[in-house]
Parts: C-alpha cells; structure tokens; sequence
C-alpha cells in the first residue's frame, strides 16, 4: 500500500467489542485509518457462533450464523470482510471455507439463510486485522504514523492460540511466517518505538473458553504465560485476542492467591499500544480506562486530550 492509497474494507465488530474487548474495537476504529484502512461494519450482525454455536448449536447452526453475517457482508460488495477478534476469525474464516467447499452445507445454509430473504455463496474473503497490518499496509507505514514513541516500555507480545491458525492451515486467510513463532506482534511493538522481549509462550493457549467456565482448570497455563511475561522484565503483556487479554489479566488475584505469586502486570491490546504511539487519546482512543489493571509507565507516555 502507498503512502496516501486507502483501502476498504467490511468489518465485523464481533461480541467481544460490546463489553469485555471494547477498548480493542475503539483502538482498532481510531487507528485503522490512520493506516489507510477504512471500515464500513457489517449492518445489523450477529454472533458468528464461536462461543455458544460450538457448545450447544452444532454445525449447521453455527455455519449459518456466520452464513448470516457474510450475507450483509455481501450486500456491501465482495470487498474484503476483517475482524480483530482471534476467535471470531477462526470460526468465521472456517466457516466460509466450509461454505466454498461444500455444496450441501451451502445449500443447507442458505435454506436457513432464506427465512430472512438472504443468499450467500461463498465469494468473499475473510481476514484478520493482524494479517492486513502485515500484508497490506506493512510495518514501515506504521513507522511513519507514529509521532510519541513509547521508547522504554518492554512488551511482551502474546500473539495466542487462535490468531495464526489459519495462516498455517491456509492461504486464504493470508500468507504468514509461522504459526510457532510469528514476528508480528513484536514487529508492531518495535514499531511504536516499544522494546519487544524475549518470550516464549507467544503461541501458548490461555485455556480459552474453558477459563470462563471453569477457571481452576486453567489457571496454571495462565500462569506460565505471567511468569515467562515476568521473566523477561515486561512492563506490558500485548495480544490481539479479546479472551486471551480477558482471561491473563483478570485471573491474575486467583493465580497469586493458589500459587504464592504477586503478579501484577497489564495486559493491553497491541492496537491500544498503536494508538498511544499515534499520539491519539489515551481514553477516547486507545481506551486506557478499560483496563482492570493499569499500566502507569503507558499512562504516562499516553496523550490525554480535554
């Protein structure tokens, strides 16, 4: 992408963004554009079924809510559809895949799809934020939108279990490095002027879903990704993942109250980071507020606007 070209994409906001990954969906709209990515969301969406499609729903329910939600993506046109949430990019890319390849599961989707006057055949491609920051706008244009270098503060990029699935399983969600060891995370970090530390459980999974039901269950896995985070001498853990940043910084208490340990470390969205380096906002923006345990080193680099 030039320097001045802009692109447009289909957004979908995804669940997440309407409570606990709120300040991941502000910070993604205020930066977005600043990269030259322009988002038009998808009217009236729904759940694409990563959370309650897979506990309860079975397959054809959850293939035809992310039936549902490409249709009004359709409506549109066949541009590009995005979205910043890890799980909410596995079900809906695969669910797609699904869809393009099988003609009796389209055929049984669109079934379903027809009680509400819609049609989906397959013909859009659906994307990650992450990957479109790589591919399309690359790392050098984040470079030259960032006017506050966060210089000083020590990220530790948690990149998840979810966010680069796809990459390895396919190209059509977007060519990338590896799955074991993406760069990404870190290359942003570097980006805004950040240091990135060595860290490696940037592929480890959080427990996921099963930390909301049953957090006991997954408290240790949660606890090695703070302890590497730790290690390593993170002021901030960063991670595109809404659950991901949910579970590792909300658990935290439990996790020193079972282990001994005395973690405290914030865990903010690499977008938020992104903001702050823009010289955006540091609520409005960035959405600062939003996070149960604050980082005062970023507070202080974050412009704060009346």
């Amino acid at each position: 992408m030039t320097d001045n070209k802009k692109v447009r994409m289909t957004y979908y906001p995804g669940c997440s963004s309407q409570g606990s990954g709120r300040h991941l969906d502000e910070s993604l709209r205020a930066v977005l554009p600043e990269v030259g990515v322009e988002i038009d969301d998808i009217d009236d969406w729904n759940c694409c079924g990563a959370s309650v499609g897979h506990i309860g729903g079975g397959q054809l329910p959850n293939l035809s809510l992310t039936g549902r939600n490409l249709a009004k993506a359709r409506e549109r046109g066949t541009q590009d559809v995005i979205t910043g949430c890890a799980a909410c990019y596995l079900n809906t890319h695969g669910g797609n895949e699904k869809i393009k390849a099988d003609v009796k599961k389209k055929a049984q989707v669109n079934e379903a799809l027809a009680a509400g006057d819609l049609k989906y055949d397959g013909d859009l491609k659906v994307r990650h934020v992450c990957e479109v920051l790589v591919n399309d706008v690359g790392v050098d244009k984040i470079k030259e939108r960032v006017k506050n270098p966060l210089t000083g503060l020590k990220v530790a990029g948690y990149v998840g279990c979810q966010t680069v699935r796809p990459f390895a399983q396919t190209q059509a969600g977007g060519e990338y490095d590896t799955y074991d060891d993406p760069g990404f995370l870190d290359e942003f970090t570097e980006a805004c002027g950040a240091t990135a530390v060595p860290f490696q459980h940037k592929t480890a999974c959080c427990g996921g879903s099963v930390a909301v039901i049953s957090p006991e269950r997954t408290l240790h896995l949660m606890k090695n990704i703070l302890e590497d985070a730790k290690q390593a001498g993170a002021d901030v853990i960063s991670t595109p993942c809404p659950l991901c940043q949910t579970n590792v910084e909300m658990y935290q208490d439990q996790i020193n109250a079972k282990f001994g340990t005395d973690y405290k470390i914030p865990v903010v969205f690499y977008s938020q980071l992104m903001a702050v380096a823009f010289g955006m906002d540091g609520e409005k923006d960035a959405g600062l507020q939003r996070n149960t345990i604050t980082s005062d080193k970023l507070d202080a680099m974050a412009k704060k606007k009346s």
